[in-house]
């Protein structure tokens, strides 16, 4: 599904990406941790089609077709969702009409038929009550006034309605408390198909407590040192970084 091979990624002409290879396929779970500085979050704006960041050399292929010649629009529109670590607020457009917006973006897209405006607002209310979101959520401004946990199980909601292909998900445990990770968690593992793919980019074990991956990937100065499974979470969470330098 998605294929990274020899990535090389500058911001203002300073290297951040380092010769970083990943292969992603359909129905698997990949989860990439490291310290900070590591380069986690710039993959995943990249990946988005951040502007600033300028790829030196290397490519990206997604779905058989490259990302890179790929506006950001047209990623979502190919089925590449990314959620980030600080969503931003947006004063008078309630949840349900971008949420509304967005699934109507797609759907055109995809050459789908439209969905009636009352149609749309009862899958809402059904997704939210899956996700145990508050029904009065969906007419709170955008992101306005609310917690961390609220802006996350929000960015899952968006998720679970986009239904994409990949979901890149960016320090999405960050700020969380139990409750508000489990019901993230429970949002994610809902994605889990044999037709989509998703990649967890995070600090820290806990989120793996709840949703656990497939394959877990340490990326340290630009690149992956190192990959294993679940275990290597394990390991990181007793032994932290650094003995992988001695390595």
């Amino acid at each position: 599904m998605l294929e990274l091979k020899d990535l090389e990624v500058s911001i203002e002409q300073k290297p951040i990406l380092r010769g970083l290879n990943l292969s992603i396929e359909k129905g698997s779970c990949h989860v990439i941790m490291g310290p900070n500085g590591a380069g986690k979050s710039t993959l995943a704006k990249v990946l988005a089609g951040h502007p600033s960041y300028e790829v030196t050399s290397g490519k990206i292929t997604f779905l058989g077709e490259n990302l890179l010649e790929m506006e950001p629009e047209e990623r979502a529109q190919k089925g590449l969702f990314m959620s980030f670590q600080y969503p931003l607020e947006i004063a008078g457009v309630t949840n349900q009409q971008f949420l509304y917006e967005m699934v109507s973006s797609l759907r055109k897209a995809q050459n789908k038929e439209p969905l009636k405006e009352e149609t749309f607002a009862g899958i809402l209310q059904e997704k939210m009550q899956e996700m145990e979101i508050n029904p009065a959520f969906s007419q709170r401004g955008l992101n306005e006034g609310f917690s961390g946990g609220e802006k996350k199980k929000g960015e899952i909601l968006q998720m679970a309605l986009a239904s994409p292909y990949l979901s890149v998900l960016d320090e999405t445990d960050s700020g969380l408390d139990i409750d508000s990770m489990r019901v993230v968690a429970t949002g994610i593992e809902r994605m889990r198909k044999e037709e989509n793919a998703l990649l967890l980019i995070t600090h820290y074990q806990r989120l793996l407590n709840y949703v656990r991956p497939d394959f877990v990937h340490v990326m340290m100065e630009g690149k992956i040192v190192r990959s294993g499974t679940f275990s290597l979470a394990e390991e990181l969470e007793e032994k932290g970084y650094d003995w992988l330098k001695k390595c």
